[in-house]
């Protein structure tokens, strides 16, 4: 199977990162594409800039990632509650493209942060949007008190349960 993997983040040292990469590694037999959203940077989406240039060749590119996987995993990263401007930019331009982004492919979405919160509200969302985008969630995970749970040094979670948590959810890809 051909996995796409990526952080709804263009933080450097993005927890989302550490979270779906360590993800990503539990799915057996997986080949991982595990993406950066820094290398699809373009400028801010506008119908305006639509109009004057066509759709950037980096929403194309992201497209094509997609188009070329069997399944998708992302986590999501949560600013003010929603979408982060690097994700939102990315999935605008991208549907410009083909309104069903994700083409139909089974995906397991995962979130989390430092706080209680565990991104819960952009979670959410994108489990409730994903069906007009072409994604089919197979599994979610929020993850809540991210340093608490995740060993940084060992790229793995510390918590038994949790772990277990998320191999349930990472199986559905099978």
């Amino acid at each position: 199977m051909k996995l796409l993997a990526f952080a709804a983040s263009n933080s450097r040292s993005s927890i989302n990162k550490s979270l779906v990469t360590y993800a990503a590694s539990l799915v057996e037999n997986a080949e991982v594409d595990l993406i950066d959203l820094n290398d699809y940077e373009m400028p801010i989406f506008s119908s305006d800039r639509e109009n004057e240039s066509g759709i950037p060749q980096l929403a194309h590119d992201f497209y094509n990632k997609i188009s070329a996987a069997d399944a998708v995993m992302i986590s999501f990263a949560e600013h003010n509650a929603s979408y982060t401007a690097a994700y939102k930019n990315l999935f605008d331009w991208t549907s410009r493209i083909d309104a069903k982004v994700y083409q139909g492919k089974p995906a397991v979405l995962l979130a989390t942060s430092p706080g209680p919160g565990g991104a819960a509200n952009v979670l959410a969302a994108a489990k409730s949007s994903a069906p007009y985008f072409g994604l089919e969630v197979k599994a979610d995970l929020s993850l809540a008190k991210f340093y608490d749970e995740f060993d940084m040094e060992k790229g793995e979670l510390k918590n038994a349960k949790v772990k277990d948590q998320l191999l349930t959810a990472v199986s559905f890809l099978k």
